[in-house]
């Protein structure tokens, strides 16, 4: 069972025009996409020395890390201190080598989504990909078998069904980027469409 702030204390860490929940909504565009282990693979392609590919089961093997880190969703909800599991980009990154010219990675994901990340954001210490939370593994409609986790983004850039890190030189609008979302889904700058770029330029 979950500790609960005290309510001065969880507003300070509770973005603009956001409300708290201990429910955890599915919002999802399409049916969940089935997963089998057997054909299952994670790719790391693009601007690296070497292309990456593990099997569900070589990927599981990869060291375990945890974290705890709360989720603000564009829809206007936010959930405190959800408890993922999974693997930090830092650890995946030790089987990476990223060539000087990525700027960019672009998060492949079954059921045709996308989701496009600044390096520099990609690497920060708490991002993950994670297949547990709250001590369970993900709920299918949540993300399993592996969903990114980037805690200071807005919940879409915490893309569901992953499949595939390509490193690029340059930015690729993900699914919900070129439908109208905003590039950067800073929630404390209540970063949620794209018409407020226009305004930041």
């Amino acid at each position: 069972m979950k500790t609960r702030l005290p309510s001065e204390k969880a507003g300070a860490r509770v973005p603009p025009g956001q409300v708290l929940t201990d429910k955890f909504p599915v919002l999802t565009y399409g049916p969940t996409p089935r997963f089998d282990p057997r054909t299952w693979d994670f790719r790391v392609t693009g601007l690296v020395e070497e292309p990456l590919r593990l099997t569900y089961e070589e990927f599981r093997s990869l060291p375990k890390g945890v974290m705890v880190a709360d989720f603000h969703c564009v829809t206007t909800w936010s959930r405190l201190d959800n408890q993922w599991e999974g693997v930090r980009i830092s650890d995946l990154m030790r089987l990476v080598r990223v060539k000087p010219e990525a700027r960019f990675v672009i998060v492949g994901c079954d059921g045709g989504y996308t989701a496009n990340l600044p390096l520099h954001e990609f690497l920060d210490q708490d991002t993950m990909l994670a297949y547990r939370h709250d001590g369970r593994d993900l709920e299918p409609d949540h993300g399993f078998p592996l969903r990114l986790v980037v805690p200071k983004l807005y919940g879409w850039k915490s893309a569901k069904w992953v499949r595939a890190l390509d490193f690029a030189a340059e930015d690729q609008r993900g699914f919900w980027e070129v439908r109208g979302y905003h590039n950067h889904a800073d929630p404390w700058k209540e970063e949620r469409y794209s018409f407020q770029e226009d305004e930041e330029t």
